[in-house]
């Protein structure tokens, strides 16, 4: 069963709290969230890269949030791609911006296929998998999945 957390402070009375993760792009940010009692995975949103600090301050002030869960990117033999060094410093600043929120590293491989598979086996639209904010928030949502479901073993 997981731990849950319960939040109290001046805008989150006995709030449970979320834990968010994002794909990040450096074009688009994919965002997935828990409901509050960590069970469900969620997507939430997609955001362009330079509005994600931003629009997560945001988020943060309307509901309690216990952790991010940023996709690394890492190729079939584990070691970075291109994209990696991106991640990197977006976690940094994320870490600045959050100092009292967790930040994990989880990886990412296979996110984006198994998105676009999810989306085909849903009935999507072919013009609905082509977007790329729909693939980012549900690459988001399976990998805030994958995290919670190592989080449960």
């Amino acid at each position: 069963m997981p731990q849950i957390r319960i939040f109290v402070g001046p805008n989150q009375r006995n709030c449970l709290a979320r834990i968010l993760a994002l794909d990040y792009g450096t074009k688009r940010v994919g965002l997935a969230v828990t409901d509050p009692l960590q069970l469900i995975a969620s997507g939430l949103d997609t955001v362009p890269a330079q509005e994600i600090l931003g629009y997560l301050a945001a988020y943060c002030q309307r509901e309690p949030v216990e952790a991010f869960v940023v996709g690394m990117p890492r190729r079939l033999d584990s070691t970075d791609t291109d994209a990696t060094p991106h991640v990197r410093g977006f976690i940094k600043r994320l870490r600045k911006q959050f100092p009292e929120v967790p930040v994990h590293e989880h990886d990412e491989r296979f996110t984006s296929v198994m998105a676009q598979r999810a989306m085909l086996a849903s009935g999507m639209s072919k013009k609905d998998r082509r977007d790329k904010g729909t693939v980012d928030k549900v690459s988001a949502t399976i990998l805030l999945q994958s995290f919670m479901e190592m989080k449960r073993i």
